[in-house]
């Protein structure tokens, strides 16, 4: 059985060849219901005026399935603890693990695993935590659906809608599966976050054109989106992954999504390192066997123990944790991490893509101008607070003592349907615009509550979008009747055919009104008129007879808009300081915009580009032009990806913020995507690598701050690890070369290895952010992870280690101290060279001699104190003595190890001191 029609470009006929629904998932596939009649759309799904039956509901549920979009497949605890051993790097330890095993020497296998296994360890857990918070939130989310089945109204759980379902909707209801409205009574509709508009859209059941953009759709209600005014009843023509939420959706997972800069640095640095590595073990072990006469076995355990030495297996577990660390702080700062990576690509970030409505602005409309044939006032004051003053010349003015602003403001008021809700923080229960209206209202001195009570409302004609008005009938305290109304500035002034003025009542001045509308949008402000008659109606009860028959008096403009977030302005001030561009992408009309942008400085003197604009132009063209607009305006979702992807085809490190579904597909295309908390949708949430609790802008520019000082102390912390493993090996190969006994065995260089990465380089994470961080540029995404100046600190801090624990370990050996013994010295001669040298490394070219330099990272001092203390058990415990060959030192011996640290300390400083006074280098970090 099938479903044939025939549509005539008008929509208006059509033939059907079979009433029964398709057994295809064709009816849902179908795009064009908004260009259908209600009628139309009637036969098409079979839907009688009391609804679906029971059983045809459970026909199509097994037809169509759930309403729901299909969940993210999430890895199991147990793949996402495997996929933390994915590192070349830790390959190679498990290899050696398993040859040492074959070998029977089962104590380096034992410490080879353990190091293997913290690093696994870490990662699993800080990921879970990501995971848990991301969970916590989509937890929020839920939906009910109220419809008519077998001519019973019933609410229902929104998963159980098929398509034919007839939904009831009432104002505040959230949207269940996209709806084709079959009757409609002064229904708004807030689709913000799927269409990107600032204001409800008032909807109707007249069919549209097929090509009508989504944000012209009048007679559908789309899933996702809230009625925030009115009731209507309609037909569900499509659910679950066939709603136009659910096609963003499958436009997500089509797109791939981007490894962040550091790990594309790691893993190259990783792949570098673990090849040569390799290949410079394999030509050791063939040196030593041949050339030098080293059993196979004996040389085999020094290429592992210089494998292992030179292996930063510390690496991993160290940057998930300055990761988490990094995680933790932003969480304090209303930012949940979902990808632990992003923190540090925040750093990065040269471009930031921000959605307008609800991200850049506050999302609650606000009178900021009214407009009368005297005076142009403006108002203070933002978003539903009551808190204000309306201001003519500078001088504040009240309803008391200006009758034309007085007639205004009760105007606005009474021709209302909204209502204030003084909680904490005050909000708008109705549409946003008339909202605005009450709250001026407030500050003007006119408290809605007194309004009515003086002016008794007794009938209204509610606003639609076909006469673009709404009216009211009210008797005054001196039962005056009094018609009041209010609209598109247009509609009003072929109503009006006069004015208030200084004299009373003066003829209707066109020219001046239709001036200051025209200057009044030009400031992004949304314009409103207002007017009033006294008279009554010309029935019983109000009608359009009595507003078409005119005589109306114009008292004046109002001018709306939704205003930018104070603390928004100040983050992008201190983004462009940082290097940082920032363009808004908003689903809004370009003037809107534009006005919008100038007023937080983005895309001053430069043009804007509309969505229209974007589909013309090829991707070249797109990526040729796209750094030089800062404000794209009517932006579609796929506009949104596009600019995402033109901007990184310029080498350009991304970030989208935004809201809406329709942000959803970019945000997940972005290096980093950023989704708003409270006002946020589940698929913008899914998408984004970070979430802000707070619904503000001003947290990103926290996070870049937060990013650039992860990556800060993340290169600290190489600087200073890796002279901690250049000197290990650099021992070993000497040893090797000059055949003499090794210094150091595999299992005390792992030994090494864990001790100061898990107590010394951890404390580098704690660093605070250098004092130039958010002046200097973003770094390249070409940058390399060390640069020529750090190849050179590591070389030179290397050969001043080996240096000091070599000439310690020969000094005892030629003196007759105990092979063990020895060894035990350059255990911790070595060590103590990384307790001083971490002093070192908290400044790269400043010194560290001073209060500061020594003092101020406690956490510095607390792991050079657990490191000694581990030290201590090293050398002293029995236990650690049998494990790794340790033996007691005595006191000179201690103050010999003390020597090798200081050594190292005062040449690495004085190194700092001949860079500043004798060569010019930018600082990197």
């Amino acid at each position: 059985m099938c479903v044939i029609f025939v549509i005539c470009p008008s929509h208006t006929t059509y033939t059907m060849a079979d009433q029964s629904l398709a057994h295809t998932n064709e009816p849902q596939k179908n795009t064009d219901w908004h260009a259908y009649t209600t009628e139309q759309t009637q036969h098409a799904l079979n839907t009688q005026v009391n609804g679906l039956s029971n059983e045809e509901v459970t026909q199509r549920q097994q037809l169509y399935g759930f309403n729901q979009l299909i969940a993210p497949k999430k890895r199991s605890a147990w793949m996402r603890f495997f996929m933390q051993f994915h590192n070349i790097l830790l390959y190679i330890m498990l290899a050696a693990s398993a040859v040492t095993a074959i070998l029977g020497h089962w104590i380096d296998t034992f410490v080879l695993l353990a190091a293997v296994l913290v690093n696994a360890i870490i990662g699993f857990i800080q990921e879970g935590k990501a995971e848990s918070a991301m969970d916590a939130i989509r937890s929020m989310i839920s939906a009910r659906a109220t419809v008519i089945r077998e001519g019973v109204r019933k609410e229902i759980n929104a998963l159980e809608l098929v398509p034919g379902d007839l939904v009831i909707l009432n104002s505040g209801d959230k949207i269940p599966a996209d709806i084709r409205l079959t009757s409609a009574r002064d229904l708004r509709v807030e689709e913000a976050a799927l269409t990107g508009e600032s204001v409800p859209i008032q909807k109707s059941t007249n069919a549209v054109a097929s090509d009508a953009p989504l944000g012209d759709r009048t007679c559908m209600a789309y899933s996702g989106t809230v009625a925030v005014y009115g009731q209507a009843s309609g037909i569900v023509v499509a659910t679950g992954t066939y709603t136009e939420l659910g096609k963003i959706n499958e436009m997500l997972s089509s797109i791939e999504s981007m490894t962040t800069p550091l790990l594309r640095q790691i893993n190259a640095f990783g792949r570098a390192l673990a090849i040569f590595i390799l290949i410079f073990a394999a030509a050791l072990f063939l040196f030593g066997v041949f050339l030098r006469g080293y059993s196979a076995s004996d040389m085999f355990m020094m290429v592992i123990a210089l494998t292992a030495s030179a292996i930063p297996e510390g690496l991993p577990a160290l940057i998930t944790i300055t990761l988490a660390l990094g995680v933790q702080r932003m969480a304090r700062q209303h930012a949940i991490v979902r990808n632990l990576p992003a923190v540090e690509t925040l750093g990065s970030v040269s471009v930031i893509c921000s959605d307008k409505t609800g991200t850049l602005t506050r999302n609650e409309m606000t009178v900021q101008r009214i407009v009368s044939s005297l005076h142009v006032y403006d108002v203070s004051g933002i978003g539903y607070a009551p808190q204000g003053t309306v201001y003519q010349n500078d001088q504040p003015v009240s309803c008391a003592t200006d009758t034309i602003l007085e007639r205004i403001v009760r105007i606005g008021t009474l021709c209302n349907d909204a209502q204030l809700v003084n909680d904490t923080p005050p909000r708008i229960e109705g549409d946003p615009t008339e909202g605005a209206l009450l709250v001026l209202g407030a500050k003007a001195g006119l408290v809605q509550q007194d309004a009515p009570s003086q002016w008794q409302r007794l009938d209204s004609i509610p606003f639609e979008s076909e006469h673009r008005y709404m009216a009211t009938y009210h008797q005054d305290e001196n039962s005056l009747p009094w018609i009041l109304t209010k609209g598109a500035p247009e509609r009003i002034f072929e109503m009006c055919s006069s004015q208030m003025s200084a004299h009373g009542i003066s003829p209707l001045d066109i020219d001046y009104w239709r001036r200051m509308v025209t200057d009044t949008a030009a400031k992004g402000l949304r314009v409103l008129a207002l007017g009033y008659k006294q008279a009554e109606p010309q029935a019983e009860q109000i009608s359009t007879d009595d507003i078409d028959s005119g005589g109306f008096i114009l008292a004046g403009l109002v001018g709306i808009i939704d205003p930018p977030r104070e603390e928004a302005i100040a983050a992008i001030r201190e983004c462009h300081q940082a290097g940082i561009s920032v363009k808004m992408i908003t689903g809004d009309h370009v003037e809107t915009a534009r006005a919008i942008g100038a007023q937080l400085n983005i895309g001053v003197d430069k043009p804007a580009m509309t969505g229209a604009e974007i589909s013309v132009l090829d991707d070249q063209e797109l990526s040729r032009v796209i750094m030089d607009v800062d404000v794209f305006a009517r932006a579609a979702p796929e506009h949104k990806l596009r600019l995402v992807q033109a901007m990184q085809e310029q080498h350009q490190i991304v970030s989208m913020t935004g809201d809406g579904v329709n942000d959803a597909p970019a945000l997940k295309r972005a290096d980093v995507g950023v989704a708003m908390g409270q006002k946020g949708t589940e698929a913008a949430k899914e998408a984004a690598d970070m979430v802000l609790t707070d619904d503000n802008f001003a947290t990103i520019a926290k996070a870049v701050r937060e990013g650039r000082t992860v990556y800060d102390n993340l290169k600290k912390f190489i600087l200073f690890m890796l002279p901690t493993n250049g000197g290990e090996a650099l021992v070993i190969i000497a040893a090797i070369f000059l055949q003499f006994t090794l210094p150091l065995t595999p299992a005390q260089v792992l030994w090494i290895n864990m001790v100061t990465s898990c107590t010394l380089g951890l404390a580098l994470a704690f660093e605070a952010a250098e004092p130039n961080i958010m002046t200097r540029p973003p770094r390249a995404s070409s940058e390399k992870l060390l640069s020529g100046f750090f190849i050179w600190r590591i070389i030179m801090v290397s050969v001043l280690m080996m240096a000091a624990v070599l000439t310690l370990f020969l000094w005892e050996l030629s003196h007759g101290t105990a092979e063990n013994t020895a060894r035990t010295i350059a255990v911790n001669t070595l060590v103590a060279a990384e307790m001083f040298y971490l002093l070192n490394s908290r400044h790269v070219y400043d010194t560290v001699l001073s209060r500061e330099g020594l003092l101020g990272n406690k956490y510095v001092l607390l792991s050079i104190a657990a490191c000694f203390a581990l030290q201590l058990l090293f050398t002293y415990l029995p236990a650690f003595q049998y494990l790794f060959g340790s033996t007691a030192l005595d006191l000179t011996q201690w103050l010999k190890v003390f020597a090798g640290g200081v050594f190292v300390f005062l040449v690495a400083e004085l190194e700092k001191w001949i860079i500043r006074r004798f060569i010019s280098l930018k600082p990197a970090t």
